[in-house]
């Protein structure tokens, strides 16, 4: 068959045609690398928000709670443990402690008579070194030359014991009274001495009587004591 110059053409351009529509085909399937796979883009950003950033672990120094500038408080030191002396002694309190036996000296003072009884201040003096103190009643005896009791112990008169400090050298006193025999018509006898014996002591101190006969029995032979006050009498 032959073919004229204008159907040549024709043809020509038909092929022409194909040819650049299969290329524009090519390209719309991938991204022009050759291997005919589907390469997807990435998706696009949701329209509600960005995604939320990962949550990153905390660091150790982050989670522990800040340190207070605020100084720490210490406790208050314990006052110090005070302990007895190895010796076993105590210093003594501030009035002393009691006077005793040996540590006294006693006599008896001027007779102050009244109304028919004689009043007769009996003294304790210290004659230690150091302060003792008296308190209460002194006990009393008359007795004779032998040393034998004359008469009863002595009564107390009510009273109220006062504590008596007493310094070296200083004294307290106790009334000594009782009716005058040559009045009362009781038995007397003359003592040669009278015992005096401190408070809560069982020692006691010998004194020289020289205030004439006492009684020593009968209705009305009672020789009574007060309590110990201070100083040397009334």
């Amino acid at each position: 068959m032959v073919h004229t110059p204008r159907s040549a053409r024709r043809g020509a351009l038909l092929v022409s045609t194909a040819a650049v529509l299969g290329l524009l085909a090519g390209c719309g399937n991938g991204s022009g690398s050759g291997s005919g796979e589907d390469v997807r883009s990435d998706p696009p950003a949701s329209s509600a928000g960005t995604a939320a950033p990962a949550r990153e672990t905390p660091s150790p120094s982050a989670s522990a709670p800040a340190a207070s500038s605020a100084p720490a408080r210490t406790a208050s030191p314990a006052p110090p443990r005070t302990t007895a002396p190895s010796g076993g002694t105590t210093a003594a309190p501030a009035g002393g402690s009691r006077c005793h036996t040996s540590e006294l000296r006693a006599s008896v003072g001027r007779n102050d008579p009244g109304a028919g009884q004689e009043n007769f201040p009996l003294v304790l003096t210290n004659a230690s070194g150091r302060t003792c103190t008296l308190r209460g009643y002194p006990g009393a005896a008359f007795v004779n030359a032998s040393g034998g009791q004359l008469g009863a112990d002595p009564r107390r008169t009510p009273g109220t014991p006062v504590t008596v400090t007493v310094r070296p050298g200083q004294s307290a006193w106790a009334g000594l009274t009782f009716s005058n025999p040559q009045v009362s018509g009781a038995r007397s006898a003359t003592p040669a001495g009278l015992l005096v014996t401190p408070p809560d002591e069982r020692d006691a101190l010998r004194v020289a009587w020289s205030g004439g006969p006492v009684p020593v029995s009968g209705t009305a032979a009672s020789v009574r004591l007060t309590v110990l006050s201070p100083g040397t009498g009334p």
